[in-house]
């Protein structure tokens, strides 16, 4: 790799260091860091910090003051070139004469779509496209799907012993993973829209869904339950604590009316679905909704057989399976419920795998193929 490459992907990667600070704030809008080089030197830097508030590269080019002129530019995603709550980036940056423009990832919003790029260019500035691409789009897989399908990225997280197990045969799971791995968990709460329970998982463990362990600003996630037959009891924390954070029951169409009446008494809204092929809530159209609703990203965090719709029906776009170091043995609750795999050919087959050390555990994250829905 020459010199002058190492150089660029320096300087896109600080792009990206400085975006992912907006984490959770921008939602619906992308994580975005600009950084302004002039003479091979930083001279100015900022990110998008939160949802109506200034664009990066804006931010960039008054941090940078006079010494923008000529400078250069590097942007993880294409500028954006319309009025929404901010003004274009696009002009800012015409207007501040900068020279080139690196950008990572095209924006994919159909109000964008290339075209900022092309804009920049028919007013004589240089712009390379595709620097550290791949991370790139990592960074923004959220917005990227939400803005190109409708739907929202969905993440299944798995907390197992090395044998796969999530309780015990009398049902007890706490805790199977350590306490940084719990931590992580919650950071990840406060970077995605939405969080996603069975009702199996209220009715064992009486969750809060809440952010809480390692984060000082907590924004907590909207809370959604797939409850076929209203079966969440009316005392369940996560109807009753913070009553100014949004939850969603899903139901079947064929419920009680009494009792979605007293849901609704405590603050939680209800949405009706038809069922599946197993007589249950059909999770697809749960989440199809929820992307309707302007939501990027869905955490989903259990129980087994929610997990096991999550892969069955190929909703799931990435897997985060935490591993203890603990062994349980073949009584115990597995994972997973049943995928109706009986030929290896037929497994689920995640890519891009990787893992690292968390505290005591071991985390391994990888993508699955979906099929278009």
């Amino acid at each position: 790799m020459v010199e002058e490459e190492v150089v660029h992907r320096r300087f896109m990667a600080r792009a990206f260091r400085l975006a992912r600070r907006g984490a959770g704030w921008v939602s619906p809008n992308p994580m975005v860091g600009a950084v302004i080089v002039n003479r091979g030197r930083i001279v100015g830097e900022g990110y998008h910090r939160q949802r109506g508030m200034p664009h990066a590269e804006v931010l960039a080019i008054e941090d940078a003051g006079r010494e923008v002129a000529g400078a250069d530019l590097y942007a993880n995603l294409e500028p954006c070139c319309h009025h929404g709550h901010t003004p274009p980036c696009t002009d800012a940056i015409l207007d501040a004469g900068i020279r080139r423009v690196w950008v990572s990832v095209l924006d994919p919003n159909p109000l964008v779509a290339g075209r900022g790029v092309r804009l920049l260019r028919r007013h004589g500035v240089e712009v390379h496209l595709g620097l550290l691409a791949g991370e790139g789009g990592r960074l923004n897989e959220f917005y990227l799907t939400h803005a190109g399908t409708g739907r929202p990225f969905v993440v299944l997280k798995l907390a197992a012993t090395l044998d796969g197990k999530i309780a015990t045969a009398t049902g007890e799971s706490r805790w199977i993973s350590g306490t940084a791995s719990r931590k992580l968990g919650h950071r990840l709460r406060q970077e995605v829209d939405a969080i996603l329970v069975g009702v199996g998982t209220v009715l064992a463990d009486d969750p809060q869904l809440t952010v809480r362990m390692g984060v000082r600003r907590p924004r907590h996630p909207v809370r959604v339950i797939l409850d076929t037959r209203l079966q969440t009891p009316l005392n369940a924390r996560v109807l009753n604590d913070l009553p100014g954070v949004r939850t969603i029951v899903a139901c079947g169409k064929d419920r009680d009316a009494r009792r979605e009446n007293r849901i609704r008494l405590l603050g939680a809204e209800i949405w009706p679905f038809a069922a599946d092929s197993r007589g249950r809530v059909n999770a697809r159209s749960v989440i199809r909704r929820l992307g309707r609703e302007g939501l990027t990203s869905v955490l989903v965090e259990g129980g087994r057989e929610v997990a096991a719709s999550m892969l069955r029906d190929r909703i799931a776009d990435k897997i985060l399976m935490v591993l203890a170091p603990r062994i349980l043995g073949g009584d115990a609750w597995n994972s997973v419920g049943d995928l109706g795999i009986r030929r290896i050919s037929r497994s689920v087959t995640l890519s891009e795998v990787r893992s690292r050390r968390v505290g005591e555990d071991i985390l391994v994250e990888g993508y699955l193929r979906r099929e278009k829905s």
